[in-house]
């Protein structure tokens, strides 16, 4: 994978990233709701003028863009499970950001994530 790819492919990974947890920090800042028809606009409306959801969304979008110009460059076979990094990023983040547990299990699995990714890229 050439300089050029392999910075489209992170980078598109990183914005992914960056969205979830601009979403978690926007429906957080909302609070916990249920989802009801008699509730749906306001409780819509509350989340779409979030800035973290808008800059989330955002995000989706103009990674989109780059996973494009990436994917232009590299098989899918090596570019989509690169996504996975998103996981291993927003595990530590999230643990970081939002007090989440990284349990044993959950360590484990972003281990065996990793590995994957290196099995793949060395392919």
């Amino acid at each position: 994978m050439n300089p050029v790819a392999l910075t489209c492919i992170l980078l598109g990974v990183a914005l992914n990233a960056g969205a979830q947890l601009l979403l978690k920090a926007g429906v957080r800042a909302v609070g916990h709701f249920e989802f009801t028809t008699a509730n749906i606009v306001p409780v819509g409306l509350k989340i779409a003028t979030q800035w973290p959801i808008i800059g989330g969304l955002a995000c989706y979008v103009i990674s989109v863009g780059v996973w494009i110009v990436g994917l232009s460059r590299v098989d899918v076979s090596i570019a989509y499970p690169m996504l996975s990094l998103g996981y291993v990023v927003n595990a530590f983040l999230a643990w970081y950001l939002f007090g989440e547990v990284l349990t044993m299990q959950r360590l484990l699995g972003i281990a065996i994530i990793l590995i994957g990714v290196v099995v793949l890229t060395r392919s």
